[in-house]
């Protein structure tokens, strides 16, 4: 699609690619080595994505973990998340998923990791169970 960032799979960002999808690193990163994976069909919800395009964009998930692991082995764990829609906070129409590579320490308490898209709602404690 004409002026969608994403359509350009040639672009100095690139990392890896498949039959159906590309890594690339994030233009503007959370962590050193956040990186994207993006279907090469233009669609802008990750509802709309085809079976086999979830599968290519699965197996790039998994290869680019496993560079990010190689590269810096401080990474302890990772946060993945799609934004679907506006409300969600998608800037971006052309869905795009996001690998983080976070670090021991690199916030002072890490709970509830993608709960913090509602600050608010980021920290809880566990309620006991009757």
């Amino acid at each position: 699609m004409k002026d969608c960032l994403f359509c350009d799979s040639n672009n100095e960002e690139l990392i890896d690619q498949n039959a159906l999808c590309y890594a690339r690193q994030d233009g503007y990163p959370v962590t050193p080595y956040h990186t994207l994976i993006i279907p090469k069909r233009h669609v802008a919800s990750y509802f709309d994505l085809q079976p086999d395009e979830i599968v290519a964009m699965h197996a790039m998930l998994l290869q680019m973990k496993g560079r990010i692991e190689g590269l810096d082995k401080a990474v302890s764990g990772f946060n993945i998340g799609v934004n679907a829609g506006g409300d969600a906070g998608q800037s971006i129409f052309h869905v795009h998923m996001h690998l983080i590579p976070r670090r021991k320490g690199d916030v002072k308490n890490p709970q509830g990791g993608v709960r913090g898209v509602i600050p608010d709602k980021r920290t809880y404690t566990r309620r006991a169970r009757h």
